[in-house]
């Protein structure tokens, strides 16, 4: 099971991260694209990190509850 979640954290940084390097790209090209899309990106990019610090107390509690 932690084997899963190490999977799935890695997975969750990485959209984590193309996510966040989406919403540099539309401030740096600004206009139309920046104005509809910034908002979404930043709550996109919260959504799946409130995901990946979840995942991370998942395996905390894991490890803590099976001493794995």
């Amino acid at each position: 099971m932690i084997g899963f979640l190490d999977i799935l954290l890695y997975v969750l940084m990485a959209v984590v991260f193309v996510i966040l390097c989406v919403g540099i790209y539309s401030l740096v090209r600004g206009g139309e694209f920046g104005r509809s899309w910034s908002n979404r990106l930043m709550r996109a990019r919260v959504l799946f990190q409130f995901l990946a610090v979840l995942v991370i107390v998942a395996g905390f509690w894991l490890k803590g509850a099976f001493g794995s």
